[in-house]
């Protein structure tokens, strides 16, 4: 488990990889839509920061795993998970966001699956 006992957390990019890749969590892209499409995580889905702020939903595939989000660096996945957590919903962000996650190795593919670039 992931989520911390009150309010929101933080992980590691290769906490998040394992978490995602065993079915337990939900890594959600906070980014806008071109660096999404430049590069992400596989599994991650695009909800983007501006969404949230903006009152969007979580998405319906949630299936009682741990949210997980990720930015670029880190900052913009912090601000949604206080944003979240005023919602009552926990998540936690990811330290280092995509940096941190493209610096340790872990895949990252860009809209058309081929080998994406973090910007």
């Amino acid at each position: 488990m992931l989520l911390p006992e009150c309010g929101p957390g933080r992980v590691t990019s290769a906490q998040a990889h394992r978490a995602v890749e065993d079915g337990s969590a939900l890594l959600a892209d906070v980014r806008e839509e071109d660096e999404f499409q430049a590069g992400h995580a596989p599994a991650a889905v695009f909800l983007p920061l501006s969404r949230l702020a903006g009152g969007a939903d979580l998405p319906g595939r949630m299936d009682g795993r741990d949210l997980v989000l990720i930015c670029r660096s880190g900052l913009r996945s912090q601000q949604a998970a206080r944003l979240l957590a005023d919602r009552g919903v926990t998540a936690v962000d990811v330290t280092g966001g995509m940096r941190a996650w493209a610096a340790e190795g872990l895949p990252v593919r860009d809209a058309h699956g081929a080998a994406g670039t973090v910007i």
